[in-house]
């Protein structure tokens, strides 16, 4: 059974966020960011061979297919009649412009630093969350974002000087980014999930389709097969953080962006063999008990 077509009335309310809906969100949420933990990796593997555009048009084309396959055919359309096609498609310009500059600055930053800098994203959901969605914001939610920032630094153990230039445009994409999360709260009160979807990666198709002329390198069998997982696991996990972010505030899912991290560290681990440091497994400790914490925390709200 198909489900309906989205609701579009600008007067649908909010819903209320009790401990049960929260506890939804968060691991709704959690499942996503696993999820993209796995297309991160892919991506890694990828990008040795083929353009980074190449890959991230695949990947939009295959989660629009996805969407499409979800809700049914009828959400292409719904995503045209959109009351919200300014803030569906400002949020597919920000994921753009926050991917873009998140990989040009990888080029000059070291992962230690690039990572680092880049999961401010969250506190940065917090304080939008506060100034834009007017989420009170409770102190275990202040003190799960820091402890996971600091599980984060930690565990990459950032050393040297960081570039000016470079560092700014983690920390500009890292906002954007943020930005992205707290439009999704705004807009899932009207829309699908499938038709964010839909609209956002649009944008990204378009964006990334404009370069494939000069870049485009034609994958070999096993290549094409890694770039259909990509869509699967990019698809699957934007549909499990909307929905986290349509059951939950933002401020109670953003700390448990920290947990792709830990994820990461596993997956590189078992493909390439990277063994974590002492400082790594001191990190994701932090990180874990952040996100324990404040799930202790959000049982006990209400």
């Amino acid at each position: 059974m198909q489900p309906p077509p989205p609701t579009e009335s600008p007067a649908a309310p909010t819903p209320a966020f009790g401990p049960p809906r929260v506890m939804t969100g968060i691991g709704l949420a959690m499942c996503g960011y696993a999820c993209f933990s796995v297309q991160d990796a892919i991506v890694k593997w990828l990008v040795a061979d083929l353009p980074v555009f190449e890959i991230l048009f695949a990947r939009s084309i295959m989660i629009m297919l996805f969407a499409g396959l979800l809700a049914g055919p009828h959400v292409y359309g719904a995503a045209l009649r959109s009351r919200r096609k300014g803030a569906l498609l400002g949020r597919g310009v920000l994921i753009l412009a926050a991917w873009l500059s998140y990989y040009s600055a990888a080029k000059w930053l070291p992962l230690a630093e690039l990572v680092t800098l880049y999961f401010a994203a969250p506190i940065f959901v917090m304080v939008l969350s506060i100034l834009i969605l007017k989420e009170k914001v409770t102190l275990a939610r202040w003190i799960a974002a820091g402890v996971g920032f600091a599980g984060v630094a930690l565990a990459s153990d950032p050393g040297g000087t960081v570039d000016l230039l470079p560092a700014a445009m983690v920390l500009g994409s890292a906002f954007l980014w943020a930005w992205t999360n707290v439009l999704v709260r705004i807009i899932s009160r009207t829309e699908a999930t499938a038709t964010q979807m839909i609209a956002s990666n649009f944008i990204f198709a378009v964006g990334c389709a404009a370069a494939l002329p000069f870049l485009w390198v034609t994958p070999t069998v096993t290549q094409a097969l890694l770039l259909l997982g990509l869509g699967v696991a990019g698809g699957a996990g934007q549909y499990f953080v909307f929905e986290g972010f349509r059951h939950a505030p933002a401020s109670a899912v953003a700390p448990f962006e920290y947990s792709a991290l830990v994820w990461a560290f596993i997956f590189g681990f078992a493909i390439w063999g990277d063994i974590p440091k002492a400082a790594v497994f001191g990190g994701a400790a932090l990180i874990i008990a952040s996100g324990v914490g404040l799930l202790i925390a959000e049982r006990r709200a209400g």
